[in-house]
């Protein structure tokens, strides 16, 4: 997709209006409110600016063409609150209500570069937090009574906001009592308990008192751009440098993507190819409660500042990090498992496409499947402009592999296994799809001016004609959306799993700083406080200095050749399985910011054939197949589980009660394991036994092979228009 002129056409109004707000009276903000028995964090002149012209950018260029008004005030004041105090541990009633006064006046303090509203709710945050983290030292050497049937409300969202410290102060004690009664479970000594807890909140005190005005600008910031859609962002200057690591996919570390949840560092995604996917032992939901440096002691990180975490857990290439960790599934209680890992560079380009061969059986009949797993779509586009002829790609290295299928394992039909990949190239999506149809469209693109764009495979051939499956589930996203809507669309395949994730929406990446000359820069530097204790800015700030962030700002739409939009809805599967992510926590769809399905007219496509009449058939015997498997029937409860689950909001403080559900859910899973175990032929394993990775069964991909044998079995209804008829011997 070509963006280049009307990238370059944004540039020059962006300049004219940044140049113009630079050259603007710079107004005085209101004076910032005090706040009494903390330091007082500021914002500085730099991020006065800031928040002005992201207003004028996406006022002006959001795709949504939406206007910050009074409306989208009172959004932002509720999602920064929310974002501070989720659980409503913190914030009191009087806090809440004084609060108010910025409900309908953050619109025109952002335009006016004033930022003295949310800087002073978050000193009230601070000073609160430190009240109770205070508190909760003075209560941890406390004689509990771990007998008593009392209980926690760990979460207390849907509760009214607290009308005093005393009542927050019975939360906090029996926050302090869970804690502890988690630690005793782990089966460690009582006074090493004392001693872990007390580190732990006296590390919260000292995160808290390390937190500086980038951190709450950013914090801010995501609340306002979060109210405009989900994939407009705003990063700071350190938030921008990480995005921009993480994007040249290139970085040294462990190979996971981490996140914070309630003051837990959790594993959000396993990144393939790094050493914790080669490891098999860590998994996404797993959280990490210390950290320890190849074989030194281990530091607690609960309660952290996540990019702390972060940082103790990246390290050079070829040393060592060893992490506790509480599994997904398990209660905080359970004692942690030890991981070691070797640290490695991650370079994301080349997490290559990898092939692998099944054979099933269908009604008597062998079929060998070819099964090319795709994490991501990746290209090595320096190389490419470099004149490298052996660049690296997805579409080059998927092409190979097809080869390979086609000629050594002279497979009946191929799988393009979708599942958990996020996207990438765009080009790569395109260019993919091309090995599978002629020549045609593959997706549309309409800007923020209503103009559509249609990008086509302009490649003759194919380089696979006969069956082909296409498996996705609900963290397939943007490009692998383009890619299975466009084979959905043609009906070259069969595509099988769950609901997709419903990124539909183009975003450009814009550094601030490219938006002004240097003679502006000097006269934004002029600007800049000398005074260290308000902003992060240096003494005698030059333009060197002045680092204005980036923005990514949604400027178009992807739509299907059919003319529908992947956004919201994403793509649904022909044949669809019980999803292994929560659909109500997970996707597009559940986002309130989120851009709308819509349809555009279709582009002019050829199909190459009509399912339609193998697809009822294929969805009847799945469902056969589903209703009958024990793997599906624990899917199912596991569903039910996590639902039931959602909704409690409390726990037992009872000591031995809690131990017993956690030994009944242990063995409740143990169980499960071995049956299913004895139903492939698998010995039993005991408490405590790790699985290894040869015992490791995909049912979700076996159910998907199995739908393809049928496929294979009803190629005689359909024919394709591809010269031949589909492979089926």
């Amino acid at each position: 997709m070509d963006f280049k002129s009307f990238k370059e056409m944004l540039k020059r109004i962006f300049f004219v209006i940044f140049t113009a707000a630079v050259l603007a009276c710079h107004a005085a903000p209101k004076t910032q409110p005090m706040v009494e028995g903390v330091t007082n964090v500021k914002p500085d002149e730099q991020q006065q600016l800031v928040i002005k012209e992201v207003v004028n950018l996406i006022e002006s260029y959001n795709y949504k063409k939406i206007q910050i008004n009074d409306s989208i005030s009172s959004i932002i004041l509720d999602k920064y609150i929310k974002s501070l105090d989720q659980g409503k541990n913190y914030f009191l009633a009087s806090d809440i209500k004084e609060f108010e006064k910025y409900r309908y006046t953050l619109d025109d303090d952002f335009k006016n570069g004033d930022l003295s509203g949310p800087f002073f709710i978050y000193n009230v945050y601070a000073k609160r937090l430190n009240e109770y983290f205070t508190y909760s030292l003075a209560q941890i050497k406390t004689k509990y009574d771990f007998n008593q049937s009392d209980n926690y409300v760990y979460d207390r969202e849907k509760q009214p906001w607290a009308t005093s410290s005393t009542a927050l102060n019975d939360t906090w004690k029996k926050r302090v009592k869970y804690e502890l009664i988690n630690l005793n479970l782990a089966g460690t000594a009582e006074a090493k308990n004392v001693e872990t807890l007390t580190k732990r909140y006296q590390n919260l005190q000292s995160q808290t008192s390390k937190t500086n005005n980038q951190d709450v600008f950013q914090i801010l910031m995501d609340a306002f751009t979060e109210s405009i859609d989900p994939h407009t962002n705003y990063f700071n200057p350190t938030n921008a440098a990480a995005f921009n690591e993480d994007m040249s996919r290139s970085f040294e570390g462990i190979g996971a993507r981490l996140q914070l949840e309630n003051e837990v560092v959790k594993i959000s995604e396993i990144i393939a190819g790094g050493p914790a996917f080669k490891g098999k032992q860590l998994s996404a939901g797993d959280r990490i409660i210390a950290v320890a440096q190849g074989d030194g002691e281990f530091v607690d990180v609960v309660g952290w500042r996540l990019d702390n975490t972060v940082s103790k857990i990246k390290g050079p290439k070829g040393t060592k990090v060893r992490l506790k960790v509480i599994p997904v599934g398990k209660e905080m209680s359970s004692k942690p498992t030890i991981i070691e890992l070797v640290r490695d560079k991650i370079v994301l380009e080349e997490t290559s496409a990898k092939k692998k061969v099944k054979t099933i059986n269908s009604n008597g009949k062998d079929y060998k499947i070819g099964i090319i797993t795709l994490p991501a779509f990746y290209a090595d586009f320096k190389a490419a402009n470099a004149g490298d002829k052996n660049y690296k790609s997805t579409t080059r290295d998927v092409r190979k592999l097809i080869d390979s299928l086609k000629t050594y394992d002279k497979v009946n039909a191929i799988v393009m296994d979708l599942r958990g990949n996020g996207g990438g190239s765009l080009v790569e999506a395109i260019s993919l799809t091309g090995l599978f149809i002629d020549k045609g469209p593959v997706v549309q693109v309409k800007d923020l001016r209503g103009k559509i764009e249609v990008d086509e495979d302009e490649n003759s051939g194919v380089a696979w004609d006969g069956p082909f499956g296409v498996m996705v589930d609900r963290l397939s996203a943007s490009a692998s959306e383009i890619f299975a809507g466009a084979i959905q669309d043609y009906g070259r395949g069969i595509i099988m799993g769950s609901q997709t994730y419903g990124k539909g929406t183009v975003q450009s990446s814009i550094d601030l700083n490219k938006l002004v000359n240097p003679s502006m820069l000097q006269r934004v530097a002029g600007l800049i406080s000398k005074d260290k204790t308000v902003g992060t800015s240096p003494a005698g700030a030059s333009p060197a200095d002045i680092n204005l962030g980036q923005i990514n700002l949604t400027m178009a739409k992807f739509y299907r050749v059919a003319g529908s939009s992947t956004q919201h809805k994403g793509v649904i599967p022909d044949v669809v399985f019980p999803s292994v992510y929560p659909m109500d926590k997970i996707g597009e769809d559940t986002e309130p910011s989120a851009l709308p399905w819509d349809v555009i007219p279709s582009s002019i496509f050829k199909a190459v054939a009509n399912l339609a009449p193998v697809k009822a058939q294929l969805i009847k015997n799945s469902e056969q197949r589903i209703a009958n498997s024990s793997d599906f029937k624990y899917l199912k409860q596991d569903i039910a589980d996590l639902k039931k689950r959602d909704n409690e909001v409390s726990v037992t403080l009872n000591e031995a009660k809690l131990k017993a559900e956690r030994d009944a859910q242990e063995a409740k899973i143990l169980a499960r394991q071995n049956e299913l175990r004895a139903l492939r032929g698998l010995p039993a394993i005991k408490k405590g036994d790790k699985i290894t990775k040869q015992d490791a069964f995909d049912f979700i991909e076996d159910e998907s092979l199995k739908v393809m044998g049928d496929f294979m079995q009803q190629s005689g209804n359909y024919v394709m228009n591809l010269g031949v008829m589909p492979k089926n011997n």
